[in-house]
């Protein structure tokens, strides 16, 4: 239904992690409570952080530096003054991590937090989805299944550490800039590795054979916000060497093909 909703609505700048128009990359995300997380799980400081930083991992997976926020806020009718100021720093501290400024938006009432960003990013050298061609190799930045395994622990009535990657999510900006003359496509994992292979093998009409075993317990973690890449095997080398340079863990596990692929996760992050 999802699909078919964007369908409706698609246009030819649609289909990437943000929209690319005239130098200019436009991205949005909706975060809200019951649907992306749960008060009892995190803190409201933590869920405005962290609504910040998935958006941005947007501007990141295309190769483009934020400039501005626009945030759409509904607060439960009760919250309170310091619940306000736990919102306000969440939102600060990802605006100062990453530089850029917050310049408008809008607050409601309602009967809890949800919370909407929209990103404005600047790229000379924008990252695509659409462009994988048939030998080339794949990669993801990082280690995947840790959000997974977080949320599970949560939804069994655990807790986790502040600096779970659950919460506290590292972008992986640094890695992307200087790697993206050798990349030929990539995006952010946020549905999950198998799911948004999916979307790369749906856009090019290509297939995957894998090189090495992922478990579905990796493939299907969602909210990952790890890198998804593709590049000729021919840069695999100043491609390792960039990942080195900027600290970013990077493996290499699929080459494209003319096959078809088959996502064996159910339709949502976590499936």
């Amino acid at each position: 239904m999802e699909k078919y909703f964007i369908s409706l609505l698609a246009s030819e700048n649609t289909g990437d992690d943000g929209a690319f128009i005239d130098g200019i990359v436009y991205s949005k995300d909706a975060f809200f409570e019951d649907v992306h997380f749960k008060k009892e799980w995190i803190t409201y400081k933590q869920a405005a952080y962290k609504s910040m930083v998935v958006n941005i991992s947007d501007a990141v997976a295309m190769n483009a530096t934020p400039m501005y926020a626009l945030l759409a806020v509904s607060m439960p009718k009760g919250i309170t003054a310091h619940h306000m100021k736990q919102i306000a720093q969440g939102f600060d501290e990802a605006a100062k991590k990453y530089a850029l400024e917050i310049i408008g938006g809008d607050t409601i009432a309602g009967e809890k937090l949800d919370i909407s960003v929209t990103i404005v990013s600047k790229a000379k050298k924008p990252l695509f989805r659409k462009g994988l061609k048939k030998g080339d190799l794949l990669a993801y930045t990082g280690e995947l299944g840790k959000s997974k395994k977080e949320l599970t622990k949560l939804m069994r009535g655990g807790r986790i550490h502040k600096k779970s990657k659950f919460v506290s999510i590292e972008l992986r900006n640094a890695f992307v800039a200087k790697a993206r003359r050798y990349l030929r496509v990539g995006m952010d994992i946020s549905d999950g590795l198998f799911s948004d292979l999916e979307k790369l093998a749906t856009i090019n009409e290509k297939g995957f054979d894998f090189m090495r075993k992922i478990s579905k317990e990796v493939g299907c973690s969602g909210e990952e916000y790890e890198m998804l890449v593709a590049f000729d095997p021919r840069y695999k080398q100043a491609l390792l060497r960039r990942a080195k340079q900027t600290r970013t863990p990077l493996t290499i596990f699929a080459k494209a093909t003319n096959k078809k692929y088959k996502n064996i996760c159910k339709r949502h992050h976590f499936g």
